[in-house]
C-alpha cells in the first residue's frame, strides 16, 4: 500500500528527533488488478498522473530523522491526496460528490488520467469503492496521522512537506517569463506559519530555481487536512517541475535527476537544522 522510511519510523521505542514529516502521495507505480482500466489505454497514459520517482527525490538521509511515507499505488486507482468523499458519479455507482475536482476527473478515484485520457468504461460498484478506500487510503493517511501526532507529541508542532511534481506543459512560459521550477502551496498562507514558506522559498532560490506561490496548486486535500497552525500542525505542498530530473516521456530520470536530488536534499537539511520553536501554538498566539 505504502513505503514507510525508516521502516521502524513508528516502533513507540524509537526517540522522534524531527518535527519534520515527508509524504508523496502520488510516487506510486503499483496498479492492482482490480483497477478496471481500459484495455486499450496505453501504459504511459495510465501513469501520466504519477509523481514518478518523486519518493527517491524526497527520501531523507537516515541521519536527519525525518520519516517518509511515500504511495506504492498508483494515482490511477486511487488518489490519496483527496478526500475519501470526493466520489465521481461518473465512477462509481450512487455516488453524488459535487466538488470542483470531481467536476475535472479527479476524484478520490479517478476518471480522467494525468493527459486526460478516460480511464475505465464502465461504473465502480460504491461495494468496490469503498473497499479499495479502506484498503489503500484509509492505512495511508492513519499511518500519516500517527507520524504527525508524534512529532506534535514531542514538539509541540508539527511539519508535514508533502511532496509532488507537476508536468512542465502544466507551467509552461507565457509573455516570455521563465516558467517556475517549484511551486510552494500553503493554501494562501492559512497551511502553515509564514516561516516556514519563507525558509523554502529562500533555499530553493539560493540553488537558482524559480519558486512561485499558490499559483497553480495551492495545496490538495493532505495540505488542507494537516494545515492548522492553531493547533500545531503546519503543512505545505511542494510541486517540483518534471523538466527538472524526469524524461517525461519515459517516466525514468532524466539527465539532471542526481543534481535536483543534490538540491533537495540540500533544502532538507537546512529544514532538519532549522529551531522551529516559534511555531508552537502559543507562540503563535502571542504575536
Amino acid at each position: 500500500m505504502f513505503t514507510l522510511v525508516p521502516p521502524d519510523a513508528l516502533d513507540a521505542a524509537r526517540t522522534v528527533v524531527s518535527p519534520l514529516v515527508f509524504a508523496s502521495p502520488h510516487s506510486g507505480d503499483v496498479y492492482p488488478a482490480d483497477l478496471g482500466a481500459r484495455e486499450d489505454l496505453p501504459e504511459l497514459s495510465l501513469r501520466s498522473a504519477e509523481d514518478a520517482l518523486v519518493d527517491r527525490l524526497a527520501a531523507p538521509q537516515p541521519d536527519l530523522g525525518i520519516p517518509l511515507i511515500a504511495a506504492r499505488l498508483g494515482r490511477a486507482y486511487v488518489d490519496l491526496n483527496r478526500d475519501p468523499e470526493e466520489l465521481d458519479p461518473a465512477v462509481v455507482e450512487g455516488a453524488d460528490a459535487a466538488t470542483a475536482r470531481v467536476a475535472a476527473g479527479f476524484g478520490v478515484i479517478p476518471r480522467l488520467t494525468g493527459d486526460g485520457q478516460v480511464i475505465r468504461d464502465h461504473a465502480l460498484t460504491r461495494e468496490n469503492a469503498l473497499a479499495r478506500l479502506a484498503a489503500a487510503h484509509r492505512p495511508y493517511h492513519e499511518t500519516l496521522e500517527r507520524l504527525i501526532h508524534r512529532a506534535r507529541d514531542r514538539f509541540g508542532f508539527a511539519v508535514l512537506v508533502d511532496w509532488h511534481s507537476m508536468p512542465s506543459r502544466a507551467v509552461g512560459r507565457s509573455a516570455g517569463v521563465r516558467s517556475p521550477d517549484v511551486v510552494l502551496g500553503d493554501r494562501h498562507g492559512s497551511s502553515c506559519s509564514a516561516e516556514v514558506t519563507r525558509l523554502l522559498r529562500a533555499q530553493f532560490e539560493r540553488a537558482g530555481w524559480r519558486v512561485a506561490l499558490n499559483r497553480p496548486y495551492a495545496g490538495g486535500w493532505s495540505t488542507q487536512r494537516w494545515g492548522r497552525p492553531g493547533e500545531g500542525l503546519h503543512a505545505v505542498q511542494v510541486e517540483l517541475n518534471r523538466a527538472l530530473y524526469l524524461n517525461e516521456e519515459a517516466l525514468t530520470p532524466g539527465p539532471n535527476f542526481a543534481m535536483t536530488q543534490k538540491v533537495i536534499r540540500r533544502v532538507t537539511a537546512a529544514l532538519a537544522a532549522r529551531d522551529w520553536s516559534g511555531l508552537e501554538p502559543h507562540a503563535q498566539a502571542a504575536e
